[in-house]
């Protein structure tokens, strides 16, 4: 089952792993491992450490980017950006039961990505992050209402993950476009308090 609340790693003035571990005692179900601009094997170093983390924590591990990674640590799957491997070659990699998603900026994005067969979409972003270097269009709560009525109209029920920016007190407002659940980065990961920030999150995702 998808969760409604993904979790996004970076790296801040705590390392991947320190920041993993830090958001799943905070109670994160749901880690996708975000490693840019390091060489292969420290990615997969890394996962193999964040999968031990997870692995403690009762939270399931999916792969950004890195297939190849997914598949040498035995992660629970992938999230697949529009540069990457394409679904199905990613599919043909892996095992069945493992979680492949997607990231899309419109609903002809979503059309492809539910055709492909992916088992949840990263819609967004929802306004600028600087978590990421190549954005693109910020869809705002009106961009998202309009993609999601158009899933509506071609009965394409693929949960959509609302993600970029995202705040406590969006939430509700999100979730009433009718997407499935949000990812958060740095609203966690730079929290003085996350287990209260993550408790607030699953409060208004109706979590549960």
């Amino acid at each position: 089952m998808i969760s409604q609340l993904h979790y996004i790693s970076q790296e801040s003035r705590l390392s991947h792993e320190e920041n993993i571990a830090r958001a799943c005692a905070a109670g994160v179900s749901w880690v996708q491992l975000r490693v840019k601009d390091k060489p292969l094997e420290e990615v997969e170093g890394i996962a193999q450490r964040v999968k031990d983390i997870c692995a403690r924590n009762d939270a399931r591990l999916i792969i950004n980017d890195h297939v190849e990674v997914a598949l040498k640590t035995g992660a629970d799957g992938v999230h697949l950006g529009k540069e990457d491997m394409s679904p199905a070659e990613a599919r043909a990699l892996l095992s069945g039961d493992k979680i492949i998603g997607g990231t899309a900026n419109t609903f002809e994005d979503i059309q492809r990505l539910q055709e492909a067969g992916v088992d949840y979409i990263g819609l967004g972003p929802f306004r600028y992050t600087a978590t990421k270097k190549k954005l693109s269009p910020v869809l705002g709560l009106a961009g998202y209402q309009s993609i999601l009525d158009q899933c509506k109209v071609h009965h394409i029920e693929t949960p959509v993950i609302a993600i970029g920016g995202i705040e406590v007190e969006d939430v509700s407002a999100i979730r009433s476009t009718g997407v499935f659940g949000v990812a958060i980065a740095s609203l966690i990961n730079f929290a003085e308090n996350p287990s209260g920030i993550v408790q607030a999150l699953k409060k208004e995702l109706a979590y549960g």
